[in-house]
């Protein structure tokens, strides 16, 4: 059954047809690629065991990740972090072979159909993430989260390749009897953890995240069904424990990042009002069906669910950056502001402390913003932001890091460990942060 979605947007209709079964693009009419060779800055010429890695990988909803960065604004701060998802996910599934080879060579049985789900299921662990990564998460469609939509992905492309992602979705869900192999695709000692902390730093340039992937790979291996680390892999775990802690709060919650994404959350928040009001907005077509739909994680278990996955399918990065410029000279005066803000880097001031903002702290600054733009109080609310950020480098409560001994033995790395300090890195720390136009930097 195919569904007819158009859209005009200033005078000009588009009109494009959605498949139901996913079947605009077959697997019968995907190139079949043989094995190559790919450069990789970070981790130099890789390739991959499997051809239907090389078909999975020209589908186009993996294309689709060269339009998205991996880290969403951050190169409003480090202005090499312009690498995408579609990298990160072909690094991700290099590792992930690297890895099987190890625990195979250590006497553990991964067979070649085993080895070939796993390293799809990382191969696809990202597909589902929208517009700039997780800057975006519930600004389009609210209550699902990218992993969710990855899932949904990868049954659709599954359905189009006749089943050959069977395994891959069972490992994904945790739901196959190896329970190593989905650690291998999440856990603290991912695939994903490896490659993104390395290929980030590379491209950020902080030299603090980086970790030697390579030698914790080789420490690898498995012990009652749980992966573990051999003790020769210990300072390396402790490294790699440092780097993650140090990577997000130098790099992906480093203040001034947390400001343009708290910006470009409230330019969406903007658009989506005025397009639900009936507004008329440039945006492209499935931008702007979203932006005039209210949109759910309930939505896409319902029989429209083919119909919105495509349609996400067809948003990337650019879909936003587009709209954003145009909308700088928008009649409406708040996302006209906002969109400036955002396009010429003209972001909010932000304070960020372990402490909660009092409710008098930001009763002030909503009547000096309200009182400099002329504008009301519920215009005004676009124009600060109160919100918190965490995060903790292990969690004590979640599938531990296991060092095995060389009796055979297993601890947890916090115990092993003569390093680290339990309470630091099991720790949830907390920040909050109270964002506002700069304008009002001298008025406090």
């Amino acid at each position: 059954m195919f569904y007819s979605f158009d859209s005009t947007i200033n005078g000009i209709k588009f009109d494009f047809l959605l498949n139901n079964n996913d079947k605009t693009w077959p697997v019968s009419e995907l190139p079949f690629n043989k094995r190559k060779i790919i450069n990789d800055p970070v981790l130099g010429f890789i390739s991959f065991p499997f051809e239907i890695i090389y078909d999975l990988v020209e589908h186009p909803y993996f294309q689709r990740l060269r339009r998205i960065k991996q880290l969403g604004l951050t190169n409003y701060v480090y202005p090499g972090t312009n690498h995408t998802r579609f990298q990160h996910a072909l690094g991700a599934c290099y590792l992930m072979g690297s890895a099987i080879q190890v625990i195979r060579s250590k006497g553990h049985d991964i067979t070649g159909e085993e080895a070939e789900a796993v390293m799809i299921a990382i191969l696809l662990h990202d597909i589902g993430h929208g517009p700039f990564s997780h800057a975006l998460e519930n600004s389009i469609i609210s209550d699902l989260q990218h992993e969710e939509l990855s899932l949904l992905f990868m049954e659709q492309m599954n359905d189009a390749f006749s089943g050959r992602l069977d395994l891959a979705i069972e490992i994904f869900k945790n739901r196959y009897h190896k329970r190593f192999l989905h650690q291998l695709v999440s856990s603290q000692l991912d695939m994903d953890r490896l490659d993104y902390l390395r290929r980030d730093s590379f491209f950020s340039g902080v030299t603090e995240g980086v970790i030697g992937s390579d030698r914790i790979i080789k420490m690898l291996n498995v012990k009652d069904d749980q992966l573990v680390i051999d003790i020769k892999g210990i300072y390396s775990i402790e490294k790699f424990l440092i780097a993650r802690r140090l990577m997000y709060w130098q790099v992906y919650f480093h203040k001034t990042v947390i400001s343009a994404e708290s910006l470009l959350v409230m330019i969406l928040k903007r658009a989506k009002e005025l397009a639900m009001s009936g507004t008329n907005l440039f945006t492209t077509p499935a931008l702007g069906y979203f932006l005039s739909h209210a949109i759910s994680g309930k939505d896409f278990s319902s029989i429209d669910k083919a119909r919105l996955i495509m349609l996400f399918s067809r948003l990337d990065d650019n879909d936003v950056i587009a709209s954003s410029k145009v909308w700088c000279d928008h009649d409406d005066k708040i996302l006209s502001a906002l969109c400036d803000k955002l396009v010429n880097r003209r972001l909010f001031r932000i304070e960020m402390r372990k402490e909660t903002f009092s409710d008098e702290r930001i009763e002030l600054v909503k009547n000096l913003i309200m009182e400099k733009y002329g504008i009301t109080e519920n215009e005004a609310r676009y124009f600060y932001v109160n919100g918190s950020i965490s995060n903790h480098a292990y969690n004590y409560m979640d599938d531990r890091i296991k060092i095995m001994q060389k009796n055979g033995d297993t601890v947890d790395i916090t115990e092993a460990s003569d390093m680290l300090n339990v309470s630091v890195f099991s720790s949830n720390v907390t920040k909050h942060f109270l964002c506002y136009p700069k304008e009002f930097k001298h008025t406090f």
